[in-house]
């Protein structure tokens, strides 16, 4: 098994088509070559503000190109990204950065809460720096200990930071355990900030996906970007698809949803009913439902198919283990 770290394998995506799209948010699209340029100049100049190797980064950034780009300049010089979301109260980013002790917060103008740790800007930086540095030196290849570090507020509500288990580094010759195809199309209406539009997300750029994030969700838009991207693949919570479901039969069936291969549902229970009302629309072999927290120790996963024979299951563990203690 050859590991080798989330920036090399990204490298390795520009070289084979750097004129790919990487990343879609709203108008605004970044070619493979445009996401990791950009990147590259934005980790320098974090290094140059002080992040350093085994630093969090908090991110308290909208959907957005540039959320990619500061989560790859993080992970080029091994730092972590700790995305949250960018509407948190002052006082509760003032909590986090307390707890991540980032040498510098990334936000917008409408960010408080830093704190004594400075506020960077991304989207009007890399607006007022659109050239690739000066600097000639490759970066260094180094693996951050945990590729990510999202929040939870836990059941008492006092935010909590939970730090990826997982280093960012890869086997480029293993399948993808989401099911991503190679230079596939991910439509991700969900924000960013949170674990599962997080993981799919980044997943979906390591195996060469054009990763198509909605700024915020909006039924017919979904839909819209499914049929204009033809998606392959696209991560949905039950409330996202009872809404899409509610929109007028006539406005929903308009749309192409051919391209389709797995629509992966979670975050939430989802009742029967709206179950199989997808399971009708769009076929029982391409509704995916996994069950799992934040802290992956598990996740079970289940087909329609077989959720058709096991109603009320959530299938069989993919990670971790199950041990059933009482009926």
């Amino acid at each position: 098994m050859a590991l080798i770290s989330y920036p090399a394998r990204l490298a390795v995506l520009v070289a084979e088509a750097p004129d790919r799209p990487a990343a879609t948010c709203g108008a605004v699209t970044l070619s493979r070559a445009q996401l990791e340029e950009r990147a590259d100049t934005f980790a320098r100049h974090l290094r140059s503000v002080g992040v350093g190797e085994g630093d969090m980064v908090t991110m308290a950034l909208p959907n957005a190109p540039e959320w990619f780009v500061a989560t790859i300049a993080c992970w080029k010089l091994g730092a972590i990204p700790q995305p949250v979301s960018p509407r948190l109260p002052a006082r509760e980013l003032t909590a986090i950065v307390e707890l991540a002790n980032p040498p510098v917060v990334l936000g917008t103008a409408s960010t408080e809460g830093a704190g004594d740790r400075p506020l960077l800007e991304v989207a009007e930086w890399l607006a007022a720096h659109p050239n690739p540095s000066d600097e000639t030196d490759p970066l260094p290849d180094v693996v951050s200990k945990a590729w990510k570090a999202p929040t939870s507020g836990g059941s008492t509500g006092r935010p909590k930071l939970i730090v990826s288990g997982d280093p960012a580094s890869m086997d480029p010759d293993l399948g993808a355990m989401l099911g991503h195809s190679r230079d596939g199309v991910l439509v991700m209406p969900g924000p960013l900030y949170h674990n599962g539009p997080l993981i799919w997300s980044c997943h979906g750029l390591l195996h060469g996906n054009h990763v198509v994030v909605l700024p915020k969700f909006d039924a017919t838009e979904t839909l819209e970007a499914i049929q204009r991207y033809q998606a392959d693949i696209i991560y949905l919570v039950p409330t996202m698809m009872k809404r899409i479901w509610r929109l007028p039969t006539e406005e929903r069936e308009s749309y192409d949803m051919s391209s389709l291969r797995i629509v992966w549902h979670l975050a939430e229970p989802c009742p029967e009913w709206l179950k199989q009302a997808w399971i009708d629309w769009l076929g029982p072999e391409k509704i995916v439902e996994l069950y799992g927290g934040t802290e992956g120790q598990l996740a079970c996963v289940i087909s329609g198919v077989e959720w058709l024979e096991h109603r009320g299951s959530v299938g069989r563990p993919m990670t971790g283990e199950i041990m059933i203690c009482d009926e």
